[in-house]
């Protein structure tokens, strides 16, 4: 299942895998994107990873978002408000300065390679995938 796909208008996939391998990413088949998207590959730098494959229309498809790799898993960024956590399925860890740095600099890096437009709240910093702010909990 996609997390949430985004698509560049200007490179094709094998010109972005061809770009990100030129650019020191390590690329290679997913594992687990293997088994959902034929010809997924996990892309990997500064201890991130993102898991991508080609769109029917040759551009590119991000199956996974980037996230920081705990325990050879891809995670989640969590925002609880007073403090960031990077969640797997197996553990979860309170996000450090170095780990939100280079989670922001792998996506800038790897959006800019696939051609992906730049948003303008992505830009300023690391954005979380689940925002989870317990203190407003059952506030009406």
């Amino acid at each position: 299942m996609a997390l949430m796909a985004k698509k560049s208008s200007h490179r094709t996939f094998n010109d972005v895998l061809s770009l990100l391998g030129s650019q020191r990413f390590d690329v290679a088949p997913a594992q687990e994107g293997a088994k959902r998207t034929p010809n997924a590959f996990q892309v990997r730098k500064y201890g991130c990873a993102a898991e991508i494959a080609a769109a029917p229309d040759g551009t590119v498809v991000m199956l996974v978002r980037p996230g920081f790799v705990l325990g050879g898993e891809i995670s989640r960024l969590l925002d609880r408000g007073y403090q960031k956590f990077l969640k797997t399925s197996k553990v979860e860890i309170p996000a450090t300065a170095d780990h939100l740095r280079a989670l922001h600099e792998f996506s800038e890096e790897l959006n800019e390679a696939a051609g992906a437009t730049s948003l303008y709240n992505q830009a300023l910093g690391t954005t979380s995938d689940v925002y989870n702010y317990d203190r407003v909990k059952g506030r009406e």
